[in-house]
């Protein structure tokens, strides 16, 4: 007999209900249905495969990209009383055998493992001889070959199909475009019927993109506004990534690098730390974030240009799955968007791809540089649609706009009459008629476009600039020193000297702040109950260390909030709070119960 899916809902995990289309796809897996199911980051997505493998007879077995991920996974799951355990290649020859024979009896519920593993001959034949409840494969998307996430292994999981045709599969992610989810539900053998799209909002994100100014500064700004908070600031190199560490360092932050240059045992020691302290910041190149499953991620900064709108979605998408409000800000400027382009110019990808790329690269642009809300924009690439937010930016405080043609006329022309082989900040001089050396020895103040462009200042022309080389007109040579010429396009500008909209460049900010963090959602706690939340999450931090464990692995902050402002003092009333099933009421209740009565 099929188990109630809303009562290991409440005993297990405890929650009341279903949130959004969870109900539904529950339901038409445990009748035996295939499922695509494109759901936010904490949307709830794990309990879409977990909780139908806890109703249909057998095993879940669960296909999950990274070691570290499936790790806290399967701890978060024997927390609330579920067995379940992560075969994988680390572990030794004793504790897979332990793993096996718990399965031939018939004592585990959920099994995780890697792409890799899992497609080893030896494993498909020992799990034939197994009922299988349901095969999920989270991170779906990194079996699309023109995602920016493709993993070749995982193009191979279509083998499951023929091995085990009878198994309600699902496919799980959380950032797919159109083209992607096609290629996802074919590869995988699953009807369009079967696709469930739960949307991409992240309402509680907000969103801010930033031009360069100066990025240290504005960092430090942003994270002061965080200081007691985890988050991660993305880089895109190794070594960018190691001095803003050690920079951030020597400003008094608990800051850890991670970048696969790094020895292994210092990469995976800082993951640890990060997962298992608050207050901790990241800094990373792309490396590091899919493994991640800390909820109270409490904001994530980009240092550079993501490599296109799905890798922006997906890294800034790390914060806040616990569901409290959380940041993004993502800088920008000049040498970012060229070094973008040259990347995929200079690849060995086929010509195709790099025109896929290309048009992805030019769609995060556009949502750089516009003056809409950012997060109709974000959606509306992925297909899915919403009003102005009034959580982002430019909601906030709208840009303005001017009539930029004439001035691309002017930075073109200068372009091409100092030889198109002189770099940004020269070619800001001459317009403004900078008395310069340099200019003087090239013969360059005396050429037509010398100074005609003094009704700007110079921050505004290096903008110009930047939205030039973002629209395209603008070639920048990296193999020299960073000269401009002019494209094709921007030939085709000159000719048609069309009318062209640009961005006036923001003022610099000078230390306003707003505040959009997780931890409002406790500030708004009266003084009382905020210093018994306080005291709850020591209490879980002091029960996760002697465990060993990370301390949402306990209770999510969300708990605790609803715990210090509901101030249960009964074992019954403590399992009416969201996030307490029945495992961790009798594991934690009277400890937390204890902290609440001292508060009494």
């Amino acid at each position: 007999m099929t188990a109630d899916p809303t009562h290991i809902l409440k005993t297990v995990y405890g929650y009341e209900a279903f949130r959004g289309r969870q109900a539904e796809i529950v339901n038409h897996v445990i009748a035996g249905n295939n499922a695509f199911v494109l759901m936010p980051t904490g949307g709830g997505k794990s309990l879409c495969y977990q909780i139908p493998a806890l109703c249909r007879p057998g095993l879940g077995l669960i296909v999950s990209p990274l070691i570290a991920l499936m790790a806290d996974q399967v701890a978060a799951l024997k927390q609330a009383g579920v067995r379940a355990a992560a075969l994988n290649s680390n572990l030794p020859l004793e504790a897979r055998q332990a793993i096996w024979k718990a399965i031939g009896k018939g004592a585990l519920d959920l099994l995780y493992v890697s792409p890799e593993t899992l497609l080893r001959p030896a494993v498909v034949d020992r799990l034939k001889q197994v009922p299988l409840s349901l095969i999920a494969i989270d991170e779906a998307h990194c079996l699309s070959q023109w995602g920016h996430d493709f993993r070749p292994h995982y193009r191979q999981l279509d083998a499951l199909v023929q091995e085990f045709p009878d198994t309600p599969r699902m496919a799980l992610t959380a950032t797919a475009d159109a083209p992607t989810r096609a290629e996802i539900i074919a590869h995988l053998g699953i009807a369009e019927r079967d696709s469930f799209i739960a949307g991409f909002d992240r309402p509680n994100i907000h969103y801010a993109i930033e031009e360069k100014d100066n990025p240290r500064r504005q960092l430090q700004r942003f994270l002061e506004k965080h200081r007691d908070e985890s988050g991660i600031v993305y880089c895109l190199s190794k070594r960018k990534t190691d001095e803003t560490a050690a920079w951030l360092q020597s400003e008094g932050w608990n800051a850890l690098a991670y970048h696969a240059g790094m020895d292994r045992e210092m990469r995976e020691a800082n993951q640890t730390r990060f997962q298992r302290e608050e207050a901790v910041v990241m800094v990373a190149t792309i490396a590091f974030g899919m493994g991640i499953d800390k909820p109270d991620v409490r904001f994530v900064a980009h240092l550079d240009l993501p490599g296109s709108i799905e890798a922006y979605y997906q890294e800034t998408g790390r914060a806040g799955r616990d569901g409290l409000p959380s940041e993004a800000l993502m800088l920008y400027g000049f040498d970012d968007i060229a070094l973008r382009r040259r990347f995929i110019e200079e690849s060995e990808a086929p010509d195709p791809r790099k025109r896929m790329e290309m048009q992805k690269l030019d769609t995060l642009l556009g949502l750089a540089e516009t003056a809409q809300c950012r997060r109709q924009v974000l959606l509306n690439y992925f297909g899915d649609h919403c009003e102005p937010c009034g959580n982002c930016d430019t909601c906030a405080n709208p840009p303005e706009r001017f009539d930029g043609s004439i001035a691309v006329q002017k930075a073109l022309s200068c372009i091409y009459r100092t030889g198109e082989r002189f770099g940004q900040a020269y070619i800001v001089s001459v317009l403004l008629g900078a008395e310069d050396e340099r200019i003087a020895r090239f013969g360059h103040d005396q050429i037509s476009t010398y100074g005609i462009g003094k009704e700007h200042d110079q921050r505004t022309w290096r903008s110009i600039l930047r939205q030039m080389v973002a629209h395209g007109f603008v070639d920048v040579d990296f193999s020299g020193h960073g000269g401009l010429s002019i494209s094709e396009r921007g030939a085709q500008f000159l000719r048609d000297k069309p009318k062209l909209m640009l961005r006036v460049p923001r003022p610099a900010a000078k230390g306003r702040s707003r505040r959009a963090s997780g931890s409002d959602a406790a500030s708004a706690l009266a003084p009382a109950d905020a210093e018994l939340f306080k005291a709850l999450r020591e209490k879980r931090i002091e029960i996760a260390r002697a465990q060993n464990l990370p301390p949402y692995v306990i209770f999510h902050d969300r708990t605790l909030i609803e715990m210090a402002a509901v101030r249960p003092t009964s074992r019954k009333a403590m399992a009416g709070i969201s996030g307490i099933g029945d495992a961790k009421l009798e594991r934690y209740g009277e400890a937390f119960l204890d902290v609440i009565v001292s508060h009494g």
